[in-house]
């Protein structure tokens, strides 16, 4: 069965940059129709979808933190990573790594990581 994990730094410094990596087991990364999603949820708030990269390596990235992000993706180690630049308190979050199925209408999180907590400090 496919697993995710997270991994990074717990403890950051706001102002600066955060790269957490996702490691995959039990699929391919590169399999068609299939979308690689980061989530988080901060305290005291739902869960919001930061962006993903999908099979031919096109990422889109919510507009709230768009200019901020990037999605990329290492075939050889099957990793996915997300980077934040320029953080703030409002990054202070659980980040989750994310296998997402979209259709005509509809999304699906189908398989999900443990999550890594990011918590900044100024």
């Amino acid at each position: 069965q496919v697993q995710l994990r997270e991994s990074g730094p717990g403890l950051v410094t706001h102002s600066q940059s955060l790269s957490l990596t996702c490691t995959v087991s039990g699929g391919a990364i590169t399999a068609s129709y299939y979308y690689w999603s980061w989530i988080r949820h901060a305290p005291g708030k739902g869960l919001e979808w930061i962006g993903h990269i999908d099979y031919v390596v096109i990422t889109y990235y919510s507009p709230d933190r768009r200019s901020r992000t990037s999605i990329s993706r290492d075939t050889s180690k099957k990793q996915l990573t997300l980077q934040l630049t320029s953080l703030t308190p409002e990054d202070n979050a659980g980040n989750f790594c994310v296998r997402s199925e979209y259709g005509y209408g509809y999304v699906r999180f189908n398989f999900w990581g443990q999550g890594a907590q990011v918590v900044g400090s100024s």
